[in-house]
């Protein structure tokens, strides 16, 4: 009676542990149900979810970190032809993205229309000195008028360069290289980025993600138009993804994710690089690819973006893109910092430039489940050009077209503790929790059922043979 008892005992158990592995097996499927639902309901950019509370806020501090190349032989260069030694100078680090969205609007084709502030305050905590210090750079009125002005109209410029006593380097301050000055050859402001403060980027309309939640956030239009104006070209006219801040959820690691940044005038793609820990959280990062910017004669796609054969070597140049058709004719020219990824010529023209894959490259950390960025660095470089002239006296030593490195920015952000605590509590310490319940059914129920089957096994083993014997 007892052998019996204990037999039926095991077989209880062995089924109570193949019920709870069923159970834990039923609870996978159920269970990715119940986070893909949880997600999708909290990514749609709508009041009341965790992404319109996240995209709505400011509380994230994002700052932008300015490096100056201080140009240290400037009569060399002009009057022999040396190359410009640099040497960079910085941080100068502003605030900006401190103003929230404005004129939100609601769409009826589930989509979201906006404009994004700009401004920048200064941080002098965060900075190597005062917005006052001055360096030694580039004169951006003679280099954007030796751009702009016919050859042709060089006797012309030479006049106007030297009645207004200018040179092709000047000795100003930070705030006004970048937030402008009243320039004597011109005549009016100039700077880097005037103007700034008080202005807006947009107007953005971006998919909700209501009616598909692989379309959250990705741009429908911007500027009220589903295409750039820039490139005359339909390939590198597209506007792709989203603006970087967050992406749809349940990334795939092998695909790339798109995004469209104003800054240059063109979307951009970013491929997966590896799994990192951010606060307690797991994300992935993502790295802006070197043939982004590569030679149209490696990445044939870039052929569009190459608007002036003259310099950019017949357009075989890598690392740099002129943007001057989006900056209201401005010779801009972007790179990554230092030159990183460009062509061998662009670093030697200069000297004193170190780049680094390390401080140089522009990275996204996102967080898989929900797409949501919650680190990311942008670090561009603003360049502009300069070349030889027969005419205009602080060009004639000049050999060569020179992509000369005024200023790199590092526009950065970091998801603080209290969001990323919320983060955790809200979302992830919910999936996670989910994940065990499962895996500790699954894990009890097949052990349970493993260990009853071996024993009853045994306990009937020794039974008949007590009962041979």
């Amino acid at each position: 009676m007892g052998c019996c008892n204990r037999r039926c005992g095991l077989i209880a158990g062995a089924v109570f542990g193949a019920a709870l592995a069923i159970l834990g097996g039923v609870l996978i499927p159920v269970g990715n149900n119940v986070i893909e639902g949880t997600v999708k309901k909290e990514v749609i950019i709508e009041p009341g979810t965790t992404a319109y509370d996240t995209w709505l806020s400011t509380t994230v501090k994002v700052f932008r970190q300015f490096w100056f190349f201080d140009v240290k032989n400037p009569i060399e260069v002009m009057q022999y032809g040396a190359k410009p030694v640099v040497v960079e100078r910085g941080p100068y680090t502003y605030r900006t993205r401190y103003i929230p969205r404005e004129n939100i609007t609601f769409n009826p084709n589930q989509t979201v229309s906006f404009l994004l502030p700009q401004g920048a305050i200064f941080e002098p905590s965060m900075s190597v000195g005062p917005e006052e210090d001055k360096v030694t750079s580039l004169n951006l009125a003679v280099a954007g008028a030796y751009s702009a002005v016919p050859e042709v109209l060089h006797v012309l410029l030479q006049n106007r360069i030297k009645a207004s006593n200018s040179s092709l380097f000047q000795y100003r301050t930070v705030k006004e290289i970048l937030w402008g000055y009243t320039d004597p050859l011109l005549k009016g402001n100039v700077g880097l980025f005037a103007p700034y403060n008080g202005t807006y980027d947009g107007y953005y309309t971006v998919f909700n993600g209501k009616e598909d939640i692989k379309k959250v956030g990705a741009i429908d239009m911007w500027q009220g138009k589903r295409n750039l104006q820039f490139w005359n070209d339909t390939y590198c006219d597209m506007i792709n993804g989203t603006d970087a801040s967050s992406f749809p959820p349940f990334l795939d690691k092998k695909k790339p994710l798109y995004f469209f940044s104003s800054d240059i005038c063109r979307s951009v793609s970013a491929g997966f690089e590896e799994s990192m820990n951010l606060k307690g959280i797991t994300v992935y990062r993502y790295t802006l690819q070197p043939e982004t910017l590569a030679s149209p004669t490696v990445n044939p796609e870039n052929r569009c973006f190459c608007r002036n054969p003259k310099t950019t070597k017949n357009c075989t140049s890598a690392g740099v893109l002129d943007i001057g058709s989006c900056q209201n004719g401005k010779p801009i020219f972007i790179s990554l910092p230092h030159f990183l990824h460009g062509s061998p010529y662009l670093q030697e023209a200069v000297l004193g430039l170190n780049p680094s894959e390390e401080h140089h490259v522009t990275f996204l950390d996102v967080e898989p489940t929900t797409g949501f960025t919650l680190r990311f660095a942008k670090r561009i470089q603003v360049n502009m050009m300069y070349g030889p002239s027969k005419v205009i006296t602080v060009l004639k030593k000049v050999k060569d077209y020179t992509i000369f490195p005024v200023v790199w920015l590092n526009e950065t952000a970091v998801v603080d503790d209290e969001t990323a605590d919320m983060f955790k509590k809200e979302l992830i310490s919910r999936i996670q929790m989910l994940e065990i319940i499962q895996q500790a059914l699954l894990g009890i129920g097949v052990s349970l059922f493993t260990l009853c089957l071996i024993s009853y096994c045994v306990v009937r083993r020794r039974d008949n043979q007590a009962k041979l014997v």
